[in-house]
């Protein structure tokens, strides 16, 4: 039997106080694990929807073959597992600032256990992804100047709402055009937002890349017994010359 409410961690971090907690939803019959910065809300496993769904479209739009893929932002892991769920991953590097969330998934503390960390593919890079897309060698400090396939990025809420000011630049056209230099040729960027799709940031997206679209996720919300959309954007950087995209 699980108990009501339980504190599972409580840390200070560099961007305020981090907390992990385990709730039972008895109208579901579940339990609940939650994540809060301060008091805010990070990430719910009784809402996944899109956190998986930020995997499944952005490695569906890959031309195929073995592909080496970027998440940024850890959470509760649902996108790193979608991502190693796909057999045609060759190697997934999963950059999070917060240190104390890869502690609690290398702990087990998490629904998913250890399967992130004991997945020989995926390695935890613990950095703060703004910065490291924003540079000139990359996402993999153990590999300078490194190509990924696929970045998929689950931080902020939206590109119009930030949780904090380390990615104030990110969401420009400069910085934009900064990620896309870490990804292949045909590559894409994938980008989670708790928001309907903003035409707006789409034409942002299409300045920079050779293709961009908006992928509406919407699931049913069962403690407001409603359907509630997210958004996933997915951006195609230019195929190589004589090599087209998917």
């Amino acid at each position: 039997m699980s108990l009501f409410f339980q504190e599972l961690d409580y840390q200070e971090t560099p961007i305020g106080a981090l907390s992990l907690r385990r709730r039972r939803e008895h109208r579901l019959d579940v339990d609940v694990y939650e994540i809060k910065l301060g008091d805010e809300f990070l990430m719910s496993s009784l809402f996944t929807a899109s956190e998986i769904a930020l995997a499944d479209l952005g490695l569906a739009s890959l031309a195929g073959g073995p592909a080496d893929v970027a998440v940024a932002g850890l959470g509760l892991g649902y996108t790193a597992k979608a991502v190693l769920d796909h057999a045609g991953v060759a190697s997934l590097v999963v950059v999070e600032m917060l240190e104390p969330v890869i502690g609690w998934h290398r702990a087990g503390l998490l629904p998913m256990g250890t399967a992130l960390h004991g997945d020989p593919r995926c390695r935890f890079v613990a950095g703060d992804f703004f910065a490291l897309a924003a540079s000139r060698t990359g996402l993999d400090p153990e590999v300078p100047d490194r190509l990924f396939d696929a970045i998929l990025v689950d931080i902020d809420h939206s590109p119009d709402e930030l949780l904090d000011g380390r990615s104030t630049g990110f969401y420009t056209p400069e910085g934009l055009a900064a990620v896309a230099r870490h990804i292949r040729p045909g590559g894409i960027f994938g980008l989670w937002s708790d928001a309907m799709p903003d035409p707006t940031f789409v034409e942002r997206l299409a300045g920079v890349f050779a293709e961009a679209w908006a992928e509406p996720v919407t699931f049913h919300n069962p403690l407001l017994d409603r359907r509630y959309t997210q958004t996933v954007y997915l951006a195609r950087v230019a195929a190589a010359e004589g090599h087209p995209a998917a």
